[in-house]
């Protein structure tokens, strides 16, 4: 069975991740995946990517147990290339979030220009709670589209905020009750694959590029506290946990 799924209606092109017996966790496999599909060649017959999850959770994050054996050793996940891609790909990206998008499939989530999202789904960084931290890119982008006070709560309290939260606050384009997110995202993704397609990239590429800036900021310390945190024994603990779903024991080491 594939990690991810390929759809095509028309102009649209539909991403599935198809792990729903690990909560669509993204291991190396679906990474790459996902990172090749969004940068393969567009269709000039193409408007518009969706990002969808199979089963009941849209993506609970990084492959837990695949992170513990490569994090000690300082291996790459993947996932910023992968949301790099997004960010990149010439097509508007839209993620229909119907559960639970937590840690990386936050990122995954609100690295896409538009989140339609059921009323039901929460969204949330708990690295907190299993010893980790953000990169600069992956904060970055927190910032950007939550803002510093929510992004404040979402990474120091480690616990998932409510769609309908975010939606008041602006922070998400749609939230729906889940009986009508079907409708809502036909209708939105609908309504993009009409526009004209030269305008859809050149409004795309507009909006990517007035936020690259933030890249050039200097930040070689806040790197240097990240791989701190992810090569401590705390982080070792933390995932261990959370894969024994018990209470983490934390020694600031």
């Amino acid at each position: 069975m594939a990690s991810l799924e390929i759809d095509r209606a028309g102009p649209i092109r539909t991403l599935w991740l198809n792990r729903p017996e690990k909560k669509n966790a993204l291991d190396s496999g679906l990474l790459e995946a996902l990172g090749a599909a969004l940068r393969s060649p567009v269709d000039p017959a193409d408007r518009v990517v969706v990002i969808r999850g199979r089963g009941t959770v849209f993506c609970s994050g990084l492959d837990m147990a695949e992170r513990r054996e490569t994090i000690g050793g300082g291996g790459a996940s993947g996932i910023e290339a992968m949301l790099r891609a997004i960010e990149l790909c010439p097509l508007p990206v839209v993620a229909v979030v119907h559960g639970d998008a937590i840690a990386g499939g936050n990122e995954l989530a609100l690295h896409c220009d538009l989140v339609i999202a059921s009323d039901k789904a929460r969204f949330g960084m708990s690295l907190a709670q299993v010893g980790l931290a953000p990169n600069w890119f992956l904060a970055k982008k927190l910032m950007e589209v939550l803002g510093p006070v929510v992004t404040r709560e979402m990474l120091l309290l480690g616990d998932p905020l409510p769609a309908p939260r975010l939606h008041a606050l602006g922070l998400i384009a749609r939230c729906v009750p889940a009986d009508r997110l079907e409708a809502e995202a036909s209708a939105v993704i609908g309504r993009i694959a009409a526009n004209a397609p030269l305008s859809l990239r050149a409004m795309k590429a507009t909006t990517v590029r007035q936020l690259e800036f933030r890249d050039s900021i200097p930040h070689a310390d806040v790197d240097a506290l990240v791989r701190a945190a992810l090569a401590s024994t705390d982080a070792q603990e933390g995932m261990k946990a959370r894969l024994e779903k018990r209470v983490a024991r934390f020694e600031g080491r």
